[in-house]
């Protein structure tokens, strides 16, 4: 039995991964925005799991969010599943969100970030990003580059961590809409085994999945120079080193 905490799960993929982990008998940690969101999160909770709340598109509810997961115990795995598609709060949600998470929560034994095929398409400069959610820089596609760079950072910087990133597929989510031609079930298949699985591929690190299978990232992903400036930028954007 596994100790997960999972962000983003008052529905789409996050969701399908509490509901699949459960019922596979690991224990849960899951995560909704506002306590309104919890509502939502019944059925799961009333089946074993814990829940925490904050907005991660705000610095000081992610660092809640951080402490709430502190306080329920050390996790064996962490899934950085939150994202948003659009919006001023994209650099925010999808990028400094995990990297906060990642610094202040009791270090696991894997992590897991959400990434996205889009991440190819992504600008490897940091100019000019905006990274308080206040105002729209970053694209969708940066903010996944981003993303998953952090995550080859982590595993390049963290050698007792298993760090990787996931392209769950274009999957008929919220977030995918309802035309999505991927396979929903393949969509969170790879991180729950990535986060839960003793399979010699599963205990690899610094590695780019997408359904179970390591895929070609863009080529910035693995800089280290990159990585760094990404690492720089974010501590002196939160104030939280990443050590």
């Amino acid at each position: 039995m596994t100790r997960i905490f999972v962000s983003g799960s008052a529905d789409g993929l996050g969701r399908f991964t509490v509901d699949t982990l459960l019922a596979e008998g690991h224990q849960v940690v899951l995560h909704v925005r506002d306590p309104q969101r919890l509502s939502a999160v019944q059925e799961l909770v009333a089946r074993g799991a814990l829940a925490v709340v904050g907005d991660l598109a705000d610095l000081q509810q992610t660092r809640d969010v951080a402490d709430q997961v502190n306080a329920l115990g050390p996790m064996d795995a962490v899934i950085h599943n939150a994202g948003v598609y659009s919006g001023p709060s994209v650099l925010a949600v999808n990028v400094v969100a995990p990297y906060v998470l990642t610094a202040l929560i009791q270090r696991p034994k894997r992590l897991i970030y959400e990434s996205s095929g889009m991440h190819r398409g992504g600008r490897p400069t940091l100019d000019g990003m905006d990274w308080s959610g206040r105002r729209a820089t970053g694209s969708y596609s940066d903010s996944k580059l981003f993303v998953t760079a952090l995550a080859a950072a982590v595993a390049r910087l963290w050698p007792e961590v298993i760090s990787n990133s996931v392209d769950p597929g274009w999957v008929p989510t919220k977030m995918g809409g309802p035309n999505a031609p991927d396979d929903l079930r393949l969509g969170h298949l790879t991180q729950e085994w990535l986060a839960t699985s003793d399979a010699a591929e599963a205990r690899t690190t610094g590695g780019y999945w997408h359904h179970q299978q390591r895929a070609e990232e863009h080529p910035s992903v693995h800089d280290p120079e990159f990585q760094s400036s990404l690492l720089d930028e974010l501590a002196r954007a939160t104030g939280t080193p990443l050590v």
